[in-house]
């Protein structure tokens, strides 16, 4: 049975402004009473003077730049004293920040729209627990109501952040399709209970209200990247289990049109020892994931043969995964093993491998390159199957302008630690 979701408590007075500007798209429409005195106009001109406006609207980018900048900042040292400083480590983090440096060009670019575009509402509260924020990308023209993605980013449990989405938010937000991304709590600010929880919550948040935003919500589809893709995948599992048993829920399983996993693992009890060599060590990864005897319970694959979830299997949407083949940081074996799997179980899956591409080809490099890319082209023809307008428009639509030098982009993946 489907409730209304329990209403959210009231934000700081920070993250009001931060989100003074996010209101929805459709406004009702105000008029002045003509009879107001001259007094009561002269205020009301005071406090819309545009060079206040303007004024308090650069404060507020500003707050919300530094803020952000914060945030991604004590991501980096969380990530540091987790993972230690070991000979490993510091290979990788110099291989981390010359990946970076090559690709500056283009994350600069795509940087600067996230804090100017009006295309974006940024930090959306959707629920009570900190980071319950997410990110609306929207196109220029929403004359009729659009397809929705619901975006989970990765960052090992650990540095997730709805700002990675940024690209494919704004590049989706140009054929005409809104995206939104959600973040999360991360490790040690929670373990993965607290992040499907918190996912969940924000699936819900758009479930219910993204109608407001132009958003079409019988064209909502839940996509998830690395760590965000196995999260993704959990909560709408979790919740699809729920809903068979008669349990009381806020969205529903059958919402969700289709579910878009890319490089995610889905078993973390083949993943723990693969994690371990590659640096992200078995007791840290244990903590995460609550324990030993919890990586049964938050591993998909396992969980979709558990007789509990027998009438949870066809309330699960349409599930297309994509992996590269030379993804090292979680193997393509995690994709193909978990559509063998649902396909044994009955539901429905189809799996698109990558041949040559690595962990981050698929979601920065070749997003980086502009032009057409296979996984980008599949995402939006999906979306827009059955709109012969929407087709039309897309197959007229300009290739993706490129934002790093080709040489760049080639020199990030060789040196790529991913």
């Amino acid at each position: 049975m489907v409730t209304s979701p329990s209403p959210v408590e009231p934000a700081s007075e920070g993250d009001m402004d931060a989100a003074a500007d996010l209101k929805p798209l459709r406004r009702s429409s105000t008029s002045i009473n003509n009879n107001h005195n001259s007094g009561s106009l002269a205020r009301r001109r005071t406090k819309s003077s545009p060079v206040l406006c303007r004024s308090e609207s650069l404060g507020r980018e500003i707050g919300h730049a530094a803020s952000e900048t914060y945030l991604i900042t004590r991501l980096a040292f969380t990530l540091l004293r987790y993972l230690g400083v070991g000979r490993r480590w510091i290979s990788r983090l110099l291989a981390l920040g010359l990946y970076a440096m090559l690709l500056m060009p283009g994350f600069l670019r795509v940087l600067y729209k996230y804090f100017t575009s009006s295309q974006i509402r940024r930090s959306i509260v959707y629920g009570d627990q900190p980071r319950n924020r997410l990110d609306l990308y929207l196109p220029k023209n929403i004359d009729t109501p659009k397809p929705v993605i619901v975006f989970v980013t990765g960052g090992a449990w650990i540095i997730g952040y709805k700002g990675w989405g940024s690209l494919l938010g704004f590049q989706l937000a140009e054929r005409d399709i809104i995206v939104t991304c959600i973040d999360y709590r991360n490790f040690p600010q929670g373990t993965i209970g607290d992040m499907v929880e918190d996912v969940s919550r924000g699936i819900s948040f758009v479930c219910n209200n993204v109608a407001n935003y132009g958003g079409d919500p019988n064209r909502i589809y839940l996509m998830g990247q690395s760590a965000g893709a196995h999260i993704a995948s959990c909560a709408l599992l979790k919740h699809a289990i729920k809903e068979s048993k008669g349990e009381s829920v806020s969205w529903s399983a059958s919402q969700i049109n289709a579910y878009f996993g890319l490089s995610g693992g889905y078993n973390l009890t083949n993943l723990v020892d693969h994690f371990d060599r590659r640096g992200l060590y078995r007791s840290i990864f244990l903590s995460i994931m609550e324990g030993d005897e919890s990586l049964q319970r938050f591993s998909p694959e396992i969980l979709v043969e558990d007789p509990s979830a027998r009438n949870a299997i066809p309330l699960l949407p349409h599930i297309v995964l994509f992996h590269g083949t030379e993804d090292f940081s979680i193997p393509s074996d995690s994709s193909i093993t978990f559509v063998d799997t649902l396909k044994r179980v009955g539901a429905r899956a189809e799996l698109i491998l990558y041949h040559g591409k690595t962990h981050t080809d698929l979601f920065i490099q070749d997003a980086l390159r502009g032009g057409k890319e296979e996984l980008f082209d599949f995402i939006v023809e999906y979306l827009h199957a059955g709109d012969a307008e929407a087709l039309a428009n897309d197959a007229m639509a300009p290739p993706r302008k490129r934002l790093c030098p080709e040489p760049l982009v080639k020199l990030a993946g060789l040196v790529s630690p991913f």
